[in-house]
């Protein structure tokens, strides 16, 4: 019998021994589901040919993509500067593809940025079970992948294409024939008034091409999406005639952003607020406009500037 000593010795020398390769399916399973995404990648689907083949076997670890918690962590400057580059973009778009050939259709959430038009297209033919798309801030998105969003992910409740400049109303009537379940809208983009707390990360050609066509996308939204709960229309150049036609289509909706739409009134606003029976949360376009931009004297405030001017003549 070994002595209480040297049982003691024995012990290191046994788990230094032991094969973490022959885990069992199950405990895997368990483990693995546990990990977040990158740690599943960069740790235990690199740490043997075992645990890789378990995990690729198991879709289910794959269902959701979210790289939005590194983007909000990261430090303003040269790190988000870095995310407008060919190479940054490449190192996303494989993240997007590989998630979605591992999922194997049973992918159900897309968080990301800066990806390109192809990896969206190749990701949405292989997820019909798409529920949640987030792409902001993704310069290279146009109509093309969009369409095929459309087409492949009919079951699309929540779609996030904010800063997306070259997605036009096309991409709106697409998605809301085809995904008629969808619920919340984010179609925000850079503050276009004073664009300087961009400016160096953001570059400046992208923040002069703000897309122009509020009122249009309004009217598209209003006609294709009627089921729609939550659109956020942050900084879109949308005025009262774009604004007028949401309540005639969308007839349920709960919150209405409007936060930094400097075409609107207060006026304006309360008129469209007034046919949202089931609106609990309105947001209105308050905030400050540099007074150089608009040449307003005193009323650097958007309400203030609202109230001055509240006639027909001076309707903004």
């Amino acid at each position: 019998m070994a002595t209480g000593d040297e049982a003691e010795t024995a012990s290191p020398a046994s788990e230094e021994a032991r094969d973490w390769s022959d885990m069992t399916p199950v405990c895997l399973d368990e483990a693995f589901s546990r990990l977040a995404l990158e740690d599943l990648w960069r740790g235990a689907m690199a740490c043997c040919r075992s645990w890789r083949d378990a995990a690729r076997s198991r879709p289910g670890l794959f269902a959701v993509l979210d790289l939005e918690l590194g983007f909000a962590e990261s430090t303003p400057g040269a790190e988000a500067a870095a995310w407008w580059t060919p190479a940054f973009q490449r190192r996303v778009d494989a993240m997007l593809r590989s998630a979605a050939t591992l999922a194997a259709g049973e992918l159900c959430e897309i968080h990301v940025r800066h990806c390109s038009d192809d990896a969206l297209a190749f990701a949405a033919e292989r997820s019909p079970r798409l529920s949640i798309l987030s792409i902001k801030t993704s310069p290279a998105v146009t109509d093309r992948s969009m369409l095929t969003v459309g087409a492949c992910c009919p079951m699309l409740t929540e779609l996030d294409i904010s800063n997306c400049y070259e997605v036009s109303y096309k991409s709106l009537e697409v998605i809301g024939q085809s995904c008629q379940n969808l619920r919340v809208l984010k179609r925000n983009i850079f503050h276009w008034i004073d664009p300087s707390e961009h400016v160096g990360i953001v570059p400046e050609g992208y923040l002069r091409e703000c897309p122009e066509d509020g009122d249009r996308e309004a009217i598209t939204i209003s006609k294709f999406m009627p089921k729609l709960k939550h659109p956020e229309l942050r900084f879109s150049e949308l005025t009262a005639v774009g604004l007028s036609s949401i309540p005639e289509g969308c007839k349920d909706l709960e919150v209405l952003d409007l936060f930094g739409c400097a075409n609107l009134t207060s006026r304006g606003i309360d008129q469209a607020a007034a046919n949202l029976k089931n609106l609990v949360t309105l947001v209105k376009p308050n905030f400050y406009i540099p007074r150089s931009s608009f040449h307003m004297g005193r009323y650097g405030h958007w309400q203030l500037y609202d109230e001055r001017f509240q006639t027909n003549v001076f309707q903004i």
